[in-house]
């Protein structure tokens, strides 16, 4: 007499709660992930921001290959043929290391490290850097904007200061996001004078816009000169008179 077979036992059990959110979380963008973060904290994540501490370690390199891929995309919705192309074959990994490790990359790494230190000698006299090169991004239309930058600081005895090369850092640091000039100047004079709580505080920017040189109207002499003045600077017209002065003869 033939025994019957036995059904083989499926001994598996089904996957636990937590195995499927990881599943799931695998299978999220990384960019989702730190959009969710920053939005859970109910924080701003415009052109000109800052979002690095949304950013857990190894997610860049993961958001690099991301923007890699949409950027493939892109040139493809351009009929470029990248695959026969041999200029354009490496052209979106190109331009998402540009992206993330060069001209934006103000908005995804931390703020340079800045050592400040005490007046000291009391300075009370004012002091003016620049001109500082600036590059930047047009947030409108992602063209290159470059330009000077002068800094007046007036100090006072309980002032920090800091070191001239780090005025360059942490220019550079706001600036290497998509910008418009306007709102750059103020978020330089945001971040000076909170790391020096100087008495006076002055930012004069000038700068060119390839918005208008390469595009639209093409206008190739167009620039614009905006200032920020905080403190003394806005209070006393000698002082800042003072300041426009040596700046316009240096600009000379």
């Amino acid at each position: 007499m033939t025994t019957p077979s036995l059904r083989a036992i499926d001994t598996s059990k089904p996957a636990s709660a937590d195995q499927q959110d990881a599943a799931a979380d695998e299978g999220t963008p990384v960019s989702v992930k730190i959009r969710e973060r920053i939005k859970a904290a109910q924080k701003r994540f415009h052109a000109n921001d800052n979002i690095a501490e949304f950013i857990e370690p190894g997610e860049l390199d993961k958001l690099l290959d991301e923007v890699q891929g949409k950027m493939s995309e892109v040139l493809s919705s351009l009929v470029i043929d990248t695959d026969s192309d041999h200029n354009t074959q490496d052209t979106a990994r190109r331009v998402a290391k540009m992206y993330l490790n060069e001209i934006f990359r103000g908005r995804y790494h931390g703020a340079p490290a800045v050592t400040e230190f005490p007046n000291a000698e009391r300075l009370n006299e004012l002091m003016i850097v620049g001109p500082i090169t600036v590059r930047s991004a047009c947030s409108h239309h992602l063209c290159p904007i470059i330009g000077r930058v002068w800094i007046g600081v007036m100090p006072n005895e309980h002032s920090n200061l800091i070191g001239l090369s780090k005025y360059a850092r942490l220019i550079d640091w706001i600036m290497s996001r998509p910008q418009i000039q306007e709102e750059a100047v103020t978020q330089v004079a945001d971040i000076l004078q909170s790391r020096m709580n100087p008495d006076g505080l002055a930012v004069v920017m000038e700068a060119d816009h390839f918005c208008m040189h390469w595009r639209g109207v093409k206008d190739m002499d167009s620039k614009m000169i905006n200032s920020v003045m905080r403190g003394s600077f806005l209070k006393d017209p000698n002082l800042r008179r003072e300041f426009l002065s040596l700046v316009n003869h240096k600009k000379g």
